[in-house]
């Protein structure tokens, strides 16, 4: 499994923040690494939104993606079906700017 990088870790951020917004969702920021050593994933709330915070080093793409997926999910508080549905989307809105991006 490749690791992710940061220009893809940018990349998606942008583009989770304009799917979740499309969708008249708050779109939290991210950054990484998280500021609490030794956890993959944090999230701190703000009145304005949240900034969710994913540890790149170390590991694989799909598992830094699905935990920024899951920023959003928990900075919008959303339960199944909402969620899953969610969840589910923002997959398929990655890779399809993906494929865009590499047939371009």
């Amino acid at each position: 499994m490749e690791a992710a990088t940061t220009v893809e870790f940018a990349s998606a951020a942008r583009a989770l923040t304009r799917e979740a917004r499309r969708r008249g969702l708050v779109g939290p920021s991210f950054r990484c690494p998280p500021r609490l050593v030794g956890i993959d994933r944090s999230i701190r709330r703000r009145p304005d939104g949240a900034v969710v915070s994913i540890r790149l080093k170390g590991r694989p793409r799909s598992a830094v993606i699905a935990d920024m997926i899951e920023g959003v999910v928990v900075t919008n508080g959303l339960r199944p079906p909402q969620s899953d549905r969610l969840r589910t989307e923002l997959w398929t809105a990655l890779e399809t700017a993906s494929t865009t991006r590499s047939a371009a």
